[in-house]
């Protein structure tokens, strides 16, 4: 990533911060969003989550692996217009194979313990989003683009 502090900051309190994420998806030029719960890696790279193999989100990335994930802090009181922040993640989707399983498991369930069985049912489908971009709203308009070193 380009090292922008203030702004890596952001975006790393927002992702250890946040519980939920909305994932943006399409399907034949139509968007689909939906919340999911996620967690980023160490080095920002990638944010994991799981979905079930019978959802739309699950077709729609099968179909087309490019997708985002937003990621907010807001309150719902009129001082989010000034005061709250939002990073958007795009990139590409992808299973994540049974060799790196146990690494998925540790990252993710030490965010979302309460997820555990829902993660091991045979129906669940590890994914991460290879992050190419961050982009960075804070302070109502300002908007930063972080991108991942090639």
């Amino acid at each position: 990533m380009n090292e922008d502090r203030s702004h890596m900051e952001i975006i790393r309190e927002l992702l250890e911060g946040q519980l939920l994420g909305v994932l943006g998806t399409h399907r034949e030029g139509e968007p689909y969003t939906s919340l999911v719960g996620f967690a980023a890696t160490p080095d920002l790279k990638q944010l994991i989550f799981a979905t079930g193999r019978s959802t739309r989100k699950y077709t729609n990335m099968a179909e087309d692996a490019r997708a985002s994930i937003l990621v907010d802090n807001r309150t719902n009181r009129p001082a989010d217009f000034t005061e709250a922040a939002a990073a958007t993640a795009v990139g590409v989707v992808e299973e994540i194979n049974q060799s790196e399983r146990s690494d998925f498991d540790r990252v993710f369930l030490t965010k979302h313990p309460h997820l555990d069985s829902f993660v091991k049912s045979p129906s669940c489908v590890p994914r991460r989003l290879r992050v190419s971009v961050y982009m960075v709203v804070a302070h109502f308009q300002h908007v930063i683009e972080l991108h991942n070193d090639p």
